[in-house]
């Protein structure tokens, strides 16, 4: 006897997701929740981007190329948060909608097919986020205790002299390593939701696809229920347009800013690997954070252009179905929703820049202009 599939939960692929804003204190029911939100906005939202921005006009100019990667992506990090932040409400009633629509695929090859494609997907994402994040602490940290000289992980800006006592040099030390590491997991909370909704929403679209091939097609299949069939897709229609209307608002500011970090650090990552690198744990380093930027910017615009292909084979699994017969009524309702579906779906970035392959190919292109402007000042 084959093994049944699991029901299809969107929600599960989120878990990472909501527990690493659980460990930050926007969710979740538990003593002093609002302690460690409130903690976590002030010394690592606003506090650590800003000490790191400070300190960067207090240092040469070899120490300042060697942490701009870090203290931009901490900057667009911080700013990538807040957006998230106030669009809380709109990512809960993208949850509610994906709920729904898991309720819809009743079939086993339907849920088979989800969990086979889908759930591996988004599985994979998670993963491979939370990899690139402990490996960029890690690195980071090793390259700060391994660096010449007693040393900050960061040039940074401290409201006192770091270097007055061991201790108070270690406190210092620590609060940078403890913030890299919270403002790490911003980045991974900010990074991971927008591909794994792309990715999701992509395969409840491939599941309406395949329903509204099935329709007239099954034996002994009345028109009724044909009809009935028909217009229960419409509202997956529907919901998934709403989703996607939903998205536009929630990754609107967000995206404009991961677009322009990962142009920026891209390109200063190259020039550390190439000249700042002090010793191998800082080649290593900066290798990995070249890798984590590839790796935060790749999957959303891979799964954004899988997201508008989908979409774009709706008109003809509308078309595929048994439509031939139907009263007229129907044969309207079916051209009308073949019209609506035309229209290319996709999400844009700052209203300008269309999620999807050819955005990382520019965004690697403009890397690489700052990456040859800053060699001709060499």
């Amino acid at each position: 006897m084959e093994p049944v599939s699991p029901v299809v939960d969107s929600e599960n692929l989120y878990r990472t997701y909501w527990l690493y804003l659980r460990l930050l204190g926007v969710d979740g029911d538990y003593r002093f929740r609002y302690v460690v939100d409130v903690f976590n906005l002030f010394f690592i939202t606003f506090w650590y981007p800003l000490h790191l921005i400070i300190g960067l006009f207090n240092h040469t100019t070899i120490e300042v190329f060697g942490s701009s990667h870090f203290t931009s992506e901490c900057f667009f990090s911080s700013i990538k948060y807040i957006c998230f932040r106030f669009k809380m409400g709109e990512i809960r009633d993208i949850q509610r909608l994906l709920k729904e629509l898991d309720q819809r695929a009743k079939r086993e090859d339907d849920r088979k097919f989800f969990d086979q494609n889908t759930k591996r997907g988004a599985d994979m994402l998670s993963k491979s986020y939370l990899v690139a994040g402990i490996s960029a602490i890690i690195t980071g940290t090793a390259a700060g205790l391994v660096s010449s000289g007693r040393k900050l992980m960061y040039p940074a800006w401290f409201p006192y002299d770091v270097h007055a006592t061991p201790l108070v040099f270690w406190i210092s030390f620590s609060y940078q390593v403890i913030g890299s590491v919270l403002a790490i997991l911003q980045n991974l909370t900010n990074d991971s939701y927008p591909p794994i909704t792309f990715c999701v929403v992509s395969g409840h679209v491939q599941l309406l696809a395949r329903r509204l091939v099935r329709i007239g097609h099954a034996d002994g299949d009345s028109r009724a229920e044909a009809k009935r069939q028909f217009m229960e897709s419409i509202e997956d229609h529907r919901k998934l347009m709403q989703i996607v209307r939903l998205l536009r608002s929630t990754l609107f500011l967000s995206q404009l800013g991961q677009f322009i970090s990962s142009g920026l650090n891209i390109s200063l990552t190259l020039i550390n690997i190439l000249f700042f690198a002090e010793n191998n744990f800082a080649i290593i380093y900066y290798s990995v954070f070249f890798a984590a930027m590839l790796i935060e910017l790749f999957p959303s615009c891979y799964y954004g252009t899988l997201m508008t292909m989908e979409f774009d084979k709706l008109p003809y699994a509308i078309f595929s179905s048994n439509w031939l017969g139907m009263d007229r009524g129907y044969s309207r309702t079916l051209i009308i929703l073949m019209q609506l579906t035309l229209v290319e779906v996709h999400i844009k970035a700052g209203g300008m820049i269309i999620i999807g392959m050819k955005a990382f190919f520019s965004t690697v292109q403009m890397a690489y202009s700052f990456f040859a402007l800053a060699m001709s000042f060499r």
